[in-house]
């Protein structure tokens, strides 16, 4: 008695030139096209109507990968689940994923950009990326923005908060603004972890009081 499923091998889809379809069994078969390029497809019915799956050449995936892609295609079909549409909503969320996904660095620029217009002057524009280059970046400008969160806030301001908190202010400002922008923007929620008023008061200290270092006047030559 003739196997039902697993009826091919794996020499047999290496060396097979023939068109023609060849069936594996239980939805998986292989079809040869003219000059011997060879696809995997998963051949069901779903909602009265034949439909075939691409699952890739054969060059590409293996008899056994092939089997397992089929297989999962089997179960979501158990579930009542449409394999190709499946895959095409995954398709789509993992595209959206890529669009809406933004770097710190990708949101400050964005954000600069779109503002700069406004800006009074230069100076004040050049401030703004070499304050964010300087101290943001090398901590967290790779980072995705929606993973951004007071940790992270906290370690880009504690090294300068007392040293230069002058700096240190303005630079919690422009964090906090590039996070609005891109929590506007839909490329995170949640609240604002670089905000100042009940949050990261409880963290730093008020910049007003902060001892300054005086030093002392340098001495004359003689």
């Amino acid at each position: 008695m003739a196997r039902a499923i697993q009826r091919l091998t794996a020499v047999f889809v290496s060396k097979i030139e023939k068109r023609g379809v060849y069936c594996d069994g239980a939805g998986l078969i292989l079809r040869v096209a003219p000059g011997g390029s060879r696809q995997w497809q998963f051949r069901y019915r779903f909602g009265g109507k034949e439909r075939y799956m691409g699952l890739g050449g054969a060059q590409t995936f293996s008899l056994a990968e092939a089997r397992v892609a089929a297989r999962h295609a089997r179960q979501l079909l158990h579930q009542g689940i449409d394999p190709i549409e499946d895959r095409r909503l995954k398709k789509k969320e993992i595209r959206h994923a890529q669009i809406t996904t933004v770097t710190f660095e990708q949101a400050c620029k964005r954000y600069i950009m779109s503002h700069k217009a406004s800006w009074r002057s230069a100076k004040h524009y050049a401030q703004w990326c070499s304050t964010l280059a300087n101290y943001s970046h090398p901590i967290c400008g790779d980072m995705d923005v929606r993973d951004v969160d007071t940790d992270t806030v906290f370690r880009v301001l504690q090294p300068i908060w007392n040293e230069k908190p002058e700096t240190a202010g303005r630079l919690r400002g422009r964090i906090e603004s590039v996070l609005d922008w891109a929590t506007v923007r839909g490329y995170r929620t949640g609240d604002n972890p670089a905000r100042w008023k009940g949050h990261l008061q409880a963290l730093l200290p008020a910049r007003s009081k902060i001892r300054r270092v005086r030093h002392h006047p340098a001495l004359g030559y003689a």
